[in-house]
């Protein structure tokens, strides 16, 4: 088998691409460049799922980052669990083809209990009192102690959060992708996988926080080139072969869509009052949106409603489609996890979980970077509130009383949607904003576009000797 390593970077588009980006453009020049059809939706974790599996998620069920629980009645985003993704798994097709072959999977998502033989991933511990302690989650087990020895702790605030991207006192702004690299080296050193799929997500921050116009994100298409062509050089000099590819593409937005307040105004989605606060109550409602981006899973826990919702969502400024039965089993995504219809938001626009109608009611969390009990994502929190004094101070002074061991709330997020300047999830017009994948094989690109399945095998081709 030939080894190889899969760079996933994050945001990467051909409009990108250029003098701003010396080393991917040589690597290119070298090979080929093929456009993705991206996934539909167009987010990390379904983007991932098809690349890994060869399906669609009405195959391997992965409907968005998150999605309601019928069952629990909760709506879950970012579980890590690798039982979440349904079908064969990349790795397990390629060990089936030879009991040496061996897969380090590094960072990306659903890394928790798959069978790849090493993983590294993002997961705090929670102790009792209260605490967020940041952490990585292993395997083998031992790879945890030893790497953090070797390389420091993994810089969680730069990994996501208004830390992220920028100068901060944890580090500089590209700090936890960097980490991310060095683990890359680090497993390659020690284990030497046939197959290394490592995640760079530096781009993402400041693509959604100012926009893929904004002039700074030149800043930043520089240093993922710079670690990219690190990366590139270091597996070459070991004779492994580099895939380059992305998830999706960023385009500016100047809307947000609101569709839970739109559903609460007409008496379809509940809240409940609890200290003074108000909760989405999910399984209580008639309606309620699951926003990941650009879409939205709408559930419908009263069928009676379906074309009232419907028709409201049509109505709605900033959408561009309603997916109902036959519209998602045409988009691949007819699964029990999908809403009973999915909103697609034009590409200006997305979506926002924000349900309550008064900012002094909105729930504790919202203030904060709370990933797992916001039911819906939330890339306001990629901000500090403009509003807050001396912010810098503020967030030293929670961070002293964290470390002295009391509890402290980091409400520092601000509530206002309309500081996102850039989202994904719907299929851009323009396939220069598609997501893209380069090698320097060029005999595996005989098509193009290709479909997001078609990552499956072509990083499969790459592996597997002709």
């Amino acid at each position: 088998m030939n080894r190889t390593a899969v760079l996933n970077v994050v945001g990467l588009t051909e409009a990108l691409l250029g003098e701003r980006t010396p080393h991917i453009t040589a690597f290119r020049r070298h090979g080929a460049l093929a456009h993705l059809d991206p996934a539909f939706p167009a987010v990390t974790t379904t983007a991932q799922s098809n690349y890994l599996t060869g399906q669609r998620p009405a195959q391997h069920g992965v409907v968005g980052n998150g999605w309601y629980h019928r069952e629990l009645a909760e709506v879950q985003f970012w579980k890590q669990s690798n039982k979440l993704v349904y079908g064969r798994k990349i790795w397990d097709d390629l060990r089936a083809r030879d009991q040496g072959f061996t897969c380090a999977k590094l960072f990306w998502w659903y890394n928790m209990y798959s069978s790849a033989d090493y993983s590294i991933t993002p997961r705090p511990m929670y102790p009792a009192d209260g605490r967020k302690v940041f952490d990585i989650y292993s395997w083998p087990f031992s790879i945890r102690d030893d790497i953090k020895r070797d390389l420091g702790e993994f810089p969680f605030p730069g990994f996501w959060g208004p830390n992220a991207g920028l100068q901060s006192p944890v580090g500089a702004p590209d700090c936890a992708t960097r980490w991310i690299a060095e683990s890359a080296k680090w497993i390659e050193k020690r284990f030497q996988p046939t197959l290394n799929l490592v995640y760079l997500p530096h781009l993402d921050y400041n693509l959604q926080r100012l926009g893929p116009q904004h002039p700074n994100i030149i800043t930043d298409l520089r240093l993922i080139d710079d670690l990219v062509g690190e990366l590139i050089l270091f597996f070459q000099q070991r004779k492994v072969q580099v895939v380059l590819l992305s998830e999706y593409g960023i385009t500016p937005v100047d809307k947000a869509i609101h569709l839970n307040r739109i559903f609460r105004q007409r008496g379809w989605l509940t809240v409940k009052e609890e200290l003074g606060l108000e909760l989405l109550d999910a399984g209580a409602s008639r309606v309620f949106a699951v926003a990941d981006h650009q879409v939205a899973h709408i559930y419908v826990n009263d069928p009676a409603l379906l074309n009232q919702v419907r028709s409201a969502i049509e109505i709605t400024p900033g959408v561009a489609a309603v997916l109902a039965e036959q519209e998602k089993l045409t988009a691949g995504i007819n699964h029990s996890r999908a809403g009973d219809l999915i909103a697609v938001a034009k590409e200006n626009a997305w979506f926002t979980y924000y349900y309550w109608l008064d900012d002094a009611r909105a729930p504790d969390f919202a203030r904060c970077v709370d990933i797992h009990r916001k039911p819906g994502y939330d890339p306001v929190e990629l901000f500090i509130d403009p509003k807050l004094r001396a912010p810098k101070l503020k967030v030293a002074s929670k961070l002293l009383k964290k470390k002295l061991g009391f509890r402290m709330l980091m409400d520092v997020v601000p509530l206002d949607a309309a500081l996102v300047k850039g989202s994904h999830g719907c299929r851009p017009a323009n396939v220069a904003d598609w997501p893209v994948l380069i090698t320097e094989r060029r005999d595996l690109l005989s098509a193009h576009p290709l479909d997001s399945t078609a990552a499956y095998d072509i990083i499969k081709h790459h592996v597997v000797p002709a």
